[in-house]
């Protein structure tokens, strides 16, 4: 009995390490991804501003606030995650 009871813990050691892994890619996707997404936006302005010789000052305003909340937001859900679990 104390050998099945070890084995459940064991399996469910298991089972908590591999949904951490899952939470900790799916982060670091989202975090890679804006990043790329904000480094594309860039190079299209600056053509966009060679072409055109002005930039659009509020759509860059409002596109790199919005990735900053949603990186600010990112990081608030994970320090809360942390916090629960101490």
């Amino acid at each position: 009995m104390a050998n099945d009871i070890e084995k459940l813990e064991k399996e469910l050691k298991k089972l908590k390490e591999k949904d951490k892994k899952q939470k900790k890619e799916y982060s670091k996707i989202i975090v890679s991804l804006i990043i790329i997404i904000n480094i594309l936006f860039t190079i299209a302005i600056m053509i966009l501003f060679l072409k055109q010789g002005s930039e659009p000052v509020a759509l860059i305003g409002a596109w790199f606030s919005f990735t900053t909340v949603e990186l600010w937001n990112l990081a608030k859900i994970k320090q809360h995650k942390i916090n629960k679990e101490i």
